[in-house]
């Protein structure tokens, strides 16, 4: 019963990990266009951070899920 409730706690976290390795750059700057009169430039060493960091994140997530099933 709990592996199935951080399942499903989890599974809005892949969304937002997915999201944010598919649109690096609209996930940098979600919730914070407010600060910038004009469009803010993004480098690509941000974006490829921003994307790696999503990576590791899933990875993560998925190592910490399988552990919690294979325990039960």
């Amino acid at each position: 019963m709990n592996a199935i409730f951080w399942l499903i706690i989890s599974l809005p976290l892949y969304a937002v990990l997915i999201w944010q390795y598919l649109n690096p750059k609209e996930a940098m700057v979600w919730g914070r266009r407010w600060m910038y009169q004009n469009e803010p430039q993004i480098t690509e060493s941000a974006i490829r951070h921003t994307k790696l960091v999503s990576l590791f994140g899933m990875i993560f997530l998925s190592i910490i899920l399988l552990i919690l099933f294979l325990s039960k």
